[in-house]
C-alpha cells in the first residue's frame, strides 16, 4: 500500500475506532437485543442466505464490531470476522465470550489479511457500507477468490452506487458516479447510527461505479449467479429518509424510488481434478 493511501486508511481507523464506542449505546445497532438472542440480520441477507450458511466456514469482511458475523454464528455457520479498527475486533471477541459462540476475530487492513490467514472458507459474506472505504476493488476481488474454497461463494448487499451518488443533507447529486484515484475528503459531525453524537471525523472514501464492483469480480473467476436490486434500504442510516414499511427506507420520491441496495451472489468454480483434464 503506498504511503499517501496508508494516511487515508489510518485517519478512517481512527474514525472508525471512535464511532464504534458510539455504536455500542445507540438504538441503531440494538446491541441489547443481540444480547437477548435477536438476530440482526435483514430480510435481504436473510432471504438469500437462508438453508446456506449451517455447518459452513464463513468469512466476514468489514464487520465493525460482530453482530452480523455473530448473527450467522447462531445461524450455525464457523465465522470469522475481520475489521482494521482493534476497538470493533476488541468489542467482537467480548461479546462472542458474552454470547457463548464460537468465533474468530482479526483485526487488519483487508488488504493485508492474507498476511494473517491461510485458510479457505466455503462463503465470504460483506454488508452495508463497507465498499466506499476501499480504494482498490480489484485488490479486494483477488483476496474475495483467494480465501474462497473452490465451490464456495460470495454474497454481499450493499448501498446502490446510484443512491450513493447524492448528498442525503441537500438531496442534490454530491459524489462521483465513477471510481477517481483521489479520495473524496469530508468533515463529518455524528455518525449514521447517532446523527447527535458529539464530535467531528475526518474520513476518505471511494466511489465505484457497479461495473467497477462486478468485473473485478468476475475477472477473480467468479461466477455470477444472482444480482438482485432494491427500491428500498432495511436500515434508516440518511438523511432526508421516509419509512414506507417495516425495516423498509426510502430517501427522495416514494412513488419513484431510487435504487437503493444491490446484491449479488458469485459462485467459485469447482477445481478440476487433474485425471479430468486433458
Amino acid at each position: 500500500m503506498s504511503k499517501p493511501t496508508e494516511k487515508f486508511f489510518q485517519t478512517n481507523r481512527e474514525a472508525w475506532d471512535r464511532r464504534t464506542k458510539i455504536h455500542l449505546t445507540s438504538d441503531f445497532y440494538d446491541l441489547p437485543g443481540f444480547q437477548s438472542g435477536k438476530n440482526m440480520l435483514k430480510e435481504i441477507e436473510m432471504e438469500a442466505l437462508s438453508g446456506k450458511v449451517d455447518g459452513k466456514e464463513l468469512l466476514h469482511l468489514q464487520c465493525h464490531f460482530g453482530l452480523d458475523t455473530l448473527s450467522l454464528a447462531r445461524l450455525g455457520a464457523r465465522v470469522t470476522g475481520c475489521d482494521f479498527s482493534e476497538a470493533s475486533i476488541e468489542t467482537a471477541r467480548q461479546l462472542a465470550i458474552e454470547s457463548g459462540l464460537d468465533a474468530q476475530f482479526v483485526s487488519t487492513n483487508i488488504y493485508d489479511l492474507p498476511e494473517h490467514l491461510h485458510r479457505e472458507y466455503d462463503i465470504v459474506f460483506t454488508s452495508y457500507g463497507v465498499i466506499w472505504w476501499l480504494p482498490d476493488l480489484k485488490r479486494w476481488a483477488e483476496i474475495i477468490s483467494y480465501f474462497l474454497k473452490p465451490g464456495g461463494f460470495f454474497y454481499i448487499a450493499e448501498h446502490h452506487p446510484a443512491l450513493m451518488m447524492y448528498d442525503f443533507e441537500s438531496g442534490n447529486i454530491g459524489y462521483p458516479y465513477f471510481h477517481r484515484d483521489q479520495p473524496v475528503e469530508e468533515v463529518v459531525s455524528g455518525t449514521y447510527a447517532e446523527p447527535g453524537a458529539q464530535g467531528k471525523f475526518v474520513e476518505y472514501s471511494w466511489s465505484h461505479s457497479l461495473e467497477e464492483i462486478v468485473q473485478p469480480l468476475l475477472d477473480s473467476g467468479l461466477i455470477l449467479e444472482k444480482y438482485k436490486e432494491f427500491p428500498y434500504s432495511p436500515y434508516n442510516c440518511f438523511a432526508g429518509m421516509t419509512e414506507v414499511g417495516p425495516s423498509r427506507y426510502v430517501f427522495g420520491s416514494t412513488s419513484y424510488p431510487l435504487p437503493h441496495v444491490f446484491s449479488l451472489l458469485m459462485r467459485k468454480p469447482d477445481t478440476i481434478s487433474h485425471s479430468q483434464r486433458r
